[in-house]
């Protein structure tokens, strides 16, 4: 069991290495396009919501 979690950190190790992490830029491009994103989709659910209401309270 011991030397099932040693290799298992050690291919954990050896793949960290791979990763290639983004720099400051991309991360903070990255930030702001789902920032935005988010808010166009709350926006957007909420038109839908206001509508969606209206005529509900038209029908009933």
């Amino acid at each position: 069991m011991k030397e099932k979690i040693v290799n298992f950190v050690n291919d954990v190790v050896k793949e960290m290495k791979k990763v290639t992490w983004p720099t400051k830029d991309e991360l903070k491009e990255s930030t702001i396009i789902v920032i935005v994103v988010c808010l166009i989709l709350a926006a957007f659910t909420y038109v839908i919501d206001i509508g969606v209401s209206n005529i509900l309270k038209g029908i009933f």
